[in-house]
């Protein structure tokens, strides 16, 4: 059996698992979360329906308070996403739709000047919103209330899947991810619990549950908006209501904090249509483009069709029983890698240009030692852009097809029976969800397999290490023969 070089683990741009470390709230998604798709539908889904009450409520309180006006080209109504932005008008690409006056954002400054703001003001980011959100949505004299009125319940996100649900998922990245997720968010209220809010009844009489924890998150999750001039996380209500669309390309954010004004020191949260929209039809932007599959269900609870959406992770590591592991480190650091590095192979496009060099590295070892002496520090990784010798080359292809070959089989289906399952117009939004899930992960599984067996029968004809340093020297000849000279 080959020695295991690597793991297949979640996609590193989102939570770890369990077992790791995981980053703060913040720094998860490097681009915004927006919309909410609903589990539980509106009554209607069509653009030209009346809103519900609660809707029509909140559009008069944001005409009330000044935020928006009868000539405000977009409103919120109902679509087949749940709620969303229509148009009133005709509007142009790149024309401003909305702007939001910070005092209408809900964000650290928010908690900060709130009740609970002192009590707050050590937690992440998130946290403190999630419990701002929590609070304000026991008060009914809240200032945010007909805001809170309008948000969902739970979406369609992996994180409030039942286990029934999840079981669909089986074998997937997306599954460890979640569970992984799943159990952070339990950590964290845990930790809030006992440390803010059980000591601090009077601020928080109404009690507090997991549940309630796991919506502020899943609110949070799929509708803040990141990456704001000097905003970790904020939300902006109405804004909040644009929606998704996959036919929209551009990388272009469709929004920013500007001033208000010369003289004025509030700022405004701008959003624009990437594209030009005909009155009647809803406004969207798009989320990332960067985003997998898997990402997107988790963030949002929906995926796309799209094939460069399904991704998989490999998780290459240099172990510490290795015992060149402390050149392989340095080696790895001094090219900008670490002891564990994460890859994320994206279906139809080629393997990232550093998985392989790295992979060369891990392996390396026999008679191929010699290239970790520090003689050859600071040339071994242009060395390791090529093939390093045939028993390195065949080591990483067999440990990678065989890892790919294991992680298939943890699959309960095949790529033809989720195919058959995905034309059922009538799957239920989760089921395809799962599905979708799967086969993309398995095709990009396939994907590397093939990579890695279309090499394998390629080492005959690789050139490696010795023959190209042998060629440098001109000892081989125009045949490939080695020149052996003669002394007198």
């Amino acid at each position: 059996m080959a020695p295991s070089l690597f793991t297949l683990s979640p996609p590193s741009s989102t939570f770890p698992s369990s077992s790791a470390t995981l980053k703060p709230f913040s720094s998860f998604s490097t681009k915004p979360t927006l919309s909410i798709h609903f589990v539980k539908r509106p009554i209607s889904v069509s653009a030209t329906a009346d809103p519900p009450p609660q809707l029509q409520t909140f559009w008069q309180w944001l005409q009330d308070q000044g935020v928006v006006s009868a000539k405000s080209p977009v409103r919120p109504g109902m679509v087949p996403e749940g709620l969303g932005l229509i148009a009133k008008k005709n509007i142009s690409r790149n024309e401003v739709v909305l702007e939001i006056p910070n005092r209408f954002w809900i964000n650290q400054e928010a908690v900060a000047a709130s009740e609970i703001g002192t009590v707050c003001s050590g937690l992440k980011p998130w946290v403190s919103v999630a419990l701002f959100l929590i609070r304000e949505r026991f008060r009914q004299d809240s200032k945010w209330r007909v805001y809170l009125d309008i948000l969902p319940e739970l979406t369609d996100s992996t994180v409030f899947w039942s286990e029934e649900e999840l079981a669909e998922l089986r074998g997937t990245q997306l599954l460890s991810t979640t569970l992984g997720v799943k159990e952070y968010v339990q950590n964290e209220f845990l930790k809030v619990e006992e440390e803010i809010i059980l000591p601090n009844k009077q601020l928080f009489p109404a009690p507090i549950t997991s549940d309630d924890f796991f919506w502020a998150f899943g609110i949070l999750r799929s509708r803040a908006f990141s990456r704001l001039r000097g905003q970790n996380l904020v939300l902006i209500p109405i804004a909040d209501l644009i929606n998704h669309s996959p036919n929209i390309t551009t990388e272009d954010y469709a929004w920013e904090i500007k001033g208000a004004g010369l003289f004025s020191r509030d700022l405004l949260f701008s959003l624009r249509s990437p594209v030009s929209v005909k009155a009647g039809e809803q406004v969207l932007i798009q989320y990332d483009l960067d985003k997998s599959n898997a990402e997107l269900a988790l963030d949002y609870g929906f995926i796309e069709s799209k094939s460069e959406r399904n991704a998989y992770t490999l998780t290459l590591e240099i172990s510490e029983s290795d015992p060149f592991f402390g050149d392989k480190l340095d080696i790895a650091e001094t090219n900008g890698l670490g002891e564990t590095a994460y890859f994320d192979i994206v279906l139809g496009r080629p393997l990232p240009p550093v998985l392989i060099p790295y992979l060369r590295l891990v392996a390396l070892g026999g008679t191929d030692a010699f290239l970790l002496e520090s003689i050859f520090r600071n040339t071994i990784w242009g060395h390791l852009d090529l093939p390093v010798s045939r028993a390195n080359e065949e080591l990483i292809c067999q440990v990678v097809r065989d890892a790919c070959k294991s992680a298939l089989s943890g699959y309960h289906t095949t790529i033809e029976e989720d195919e058959k399952l995905m034309e059922d117009e009538n799957l239920d939004s989760r089921l395809k969800i799962a599905v979708g899930i799967r086969a993309g992960e398995k095709k990009v599984l396939q994907q590397i397999d093939e990579i890695f067996k279309g090499r394998e029968s390629e080492l005959d004809e690789l050139e490696y290490y010795q023959e190209r340093r042998l060629k440098d020297l001109g000892l081989v000849g125009e045949q490939g023969e080695i020149i052996f000279w003669e002394t007198n």
